[in-house]
């Protein structure tokens, strides 16, 4: 025979499985008076800024017969690169290295006779080393000189820039403003072609971030030859907010 205290935890346990699904609707269904009608509407706002910052990869791949040769050379040609942004003003919080790699190298696996190929394990010819650091520029004047600098250092990987805002936080709240005007402007129109009105805001969400405008620019430099500094146009970047609002309407 079961304990009272086992049977009162018992029935604890159903009464509260029975009403959970009661509590999850009372959750995501917002409480509107009687006879009201709730309307969900989703809007866009939007605002355009000048980029202030860019961003961009810089590194050296190198390849020796031992690995110590391939990373010794790697080390050196990296510490001129990296001498090479100083000196070009970036300061070293703009600086931070995201990979360093070394591997082997392979020898071409061997045919047979019949032109398939063998079973043998690939000869190890060499090592290569990689070192790879991301750079935040943050006077866009200088991109293209700075670029430019990196590959005469040695530098045989650039890849970006990427642009971005160095305090977006502004934008947002303009594209946010421009999102509720949106969505409220949508709201009063399907309320009078439904013959009520607007009583008030049930509630909002957002979702949203910078969205870049098509911008021509210099994506991948050539490391071959560096007679120039490369050309890059920053553009414009938009920034872009959506947001779900649900609105009590009533007569």
């Amino acid at each position: 025979m079961k304990s009272p205290r086992l049977l009162a935890a018992a029935a604890f346990t159903a009464l509260a499985l029975a009403s959970a699904p009661a509590a999850m609707a009372q959750q995501t269904t917002p409480a509107i008076e009687a006879g009201h009608t709730l309307l969900t509407v989703s809007a866009e706002g939007s605002t355009t800024r000048t980029p202030d910052m860019a961003s961009y990869s810089a590194g050296v791949t190198t390849q020796g017969k031992t690995a110590s040769e391939a990373m010794g050379a790697n080390s050196q040609a990296m510490a001129r690169v990296i001498a090479a942004l100083k000196k070009a003003g970036v300061a070293d919080k703009d600086i931070q290295t995201t990979n360093l790699s070394l591997n082997p190298v392979y020898a071409e696996p061997k045919r047979q006779p019949d032109g398939s190929f063998s079973g043998e394990p690939r000869e190890i010819v060499g090592y290569q080393a990689t070192n790879t650091v991301n750079v935040r520029q943050r006077k866009l004047a200088d991109t293209g000189k700075v670029i430019d600098a990196l590959v005469t250092a040695g530098a045989n990987q650039v890849n970006g820039p990427d642009f971005t805002l160095s305090e977006p936080a502004a934008a947002q709240d303009e594209a946010r403003v421009d999102a509720i005007k949106t969505a409220r402007a949508r709201a009063d129109l399907y309320a009078r072609a439904a013959g009520l009105r607007v009583v008030r805001i049930v509630s909002i969400s957002e979702s949203g971030g910078f969205s870049p405008m098509p911008v021509m620019y210099a994506r991948k430099a050539s490391m071959d030859m560096a007679a120039a500094a490369p050309p890059v146009a920053a553009g414009e970047l938009q920034m872009s907010v959506n947001v779900t609002v649900q609105f009590e309407l009533a007569q």
